[in-house]
């Protein structure tokens, strides 16, 4: 039996309901969504919670609430699947997953972090359940948040005057051995510690301003390659602000050797898609680094959301901090952070200017159509 054309006002009310971003959420079963409204569905009489797991409803019979009592007071009663007066699995788990940090935390400063299975007993979780929840909360699996908490705190102590020896900071962080962190050292602060307990001023780093289409770029390379590439439309504002990103290291004025790197950097910004053949130096957080690494992969021409980052590094709630660490980069274009958007498709904030990033994204979007490598995402047709 065919079925029956919707009247022009159920037509009309899905319309709204589709245009609304929380019924992509309910289409999603997003359990990140879960807490900050609820629906009903008038067909059924019962409210629910974005990521109940029932058959999604047609959107000409949803509605959306603030609260529990709200969709209660408009007549709905809750559902006894997702039970949205209980508290969420999420909830749950963010509870469990904020004790085992703390519990990290309290192993760090005695000078030893407990092992997952020991935590997972403490938290009553199996081992790879408390694995899982982890990494899905914070982005990071048990073992690399202890490893960032130490990292974190031996830069606060080498950063820390009243502080003994080099060596009293690393092992008042919890390492185990000072070899252990000196394997590690160059990664987690871009240079020995001596030299960073010395605010840099050891480390020498090139740096120099050139004009471009999107205004002037900045480039500075320490000894490891490109450090920063910084846009802006002021000289003296981008190497002050180069000047607090490497606050007493010895900053010099690139040679001739450095303009042909710098007009590199120049080509990458008028050309995007082109691509860097320099050497980066890339700093931040095991975070922030899995989430730069991951729109290296985005190819030019084409868009991801911020969400669809934080699932292919296996983050999917840490959407958030997928858009943190995308504004804590500080190599525009060559790590690019302008390929992210919103799940709309539409431009949210860019640290160098919505409109920098729409004038990258429509150059990619050209060049990709006139070499027919990629098809226009949403989000570059609403950049052109």
């Amino acid at each position: 039996m065919p079925r029956r054309t919707p009247s022009p006002r159920a037509q009309q009310a899905a319309a709204l309901t589709q245009a609304d971003p929380r019924w992509a959420a309910v289409v999603a079963r997003s359990p990140a969504a879960d807490g900050q409204f609820w629906y009903s569905v008038q067909t059924t009489g019962v409210y629910c919670r974005p990521s109940c797991a029932a058959r999604a409803p047609r959107p000409e019979n949803v509605r959306f609430h603030a609260s529990c009592d709200a969709a209660e007071q408009a007549g709905f009663r809750p559902c006894q699947r997702c039970r949205p007066r209980q508290a969420s699995a999420q909830s749950h788990h963010a509870t469990l997953v904020a004790d085992a940090c703390r519990l990290l935390d309290d192993g760090l400063a005695a000078g030893r972090a407990p092992t997952l299975q020991a935590l997972a007993e403490r938290v009553g979780l199996s081992a790879s359940h408390l694995h899982r929840v982890f990494k899905q909360a914070t982005g990071l699996t048990p073992r690399a948040y202890a490893a960032a908490r130490r990292a974190e705190a031996v830069r606060s102590a080498l950063g820390d005057p009243g502080t003994g020896s080099v060596t009293d900071a690393i092992y008042g962080a919890g390492y185990p051995s000072s070899s252990r962190f000196y394997e590690q050292s160059g990664q987690l602060l871009g240079m020995a510690p001596a030299h960073y307990r010395a605010g840099g001023v050891a480390q020498d780093i090139r740096y120099a301003v050139a004009p471009c289409s999107l205004g002037q770029v900045l480039v500075a390379q320490s000894d490891k390659g490109i450090c920063a590439i910084l846009l802006g439309d002021d000289a003296p504002a981008l190497a002050h602000d180069l000047q607090r990103r490497f606050a007493r290291a010895r900053l010099q004025p690139g040679d001739a050797t450095f303009a042909e790197q710098v007009a590199q950097v120049v080509a990458l910004v008028e050309a995007p898609g082109l691509g860097l053949a320099l050497p980066l130096d890339v700093r931040g957080t095991a975070f922030q680094q899995r989430v730069w690494q991951a729109l290296q992969a985005i190819p030019p021409g084409q868009t991801a959301s911020y969400a669809e980052i934080a699932q292919r590094i296996g983050a999917p709630t840490a959407v958030r901090a997928v858009a943190q660490a995308c504004a804590a980069n500080a190599l525009a274009v060559a790590v690019p952070c302008h390929r992210v958007v919103k799940s709309d498709g539409g431009l949210s904030g860019y640290r160098w200017g919505v409109e920098r990033k729409r004038a990258l994204l429509r150059r990619e979007a050209d060049d990709a159509a006139a070499d027919g490598s990629a098809a226009p995402t949403a989000a570059t047709e609403s950049a052109a």
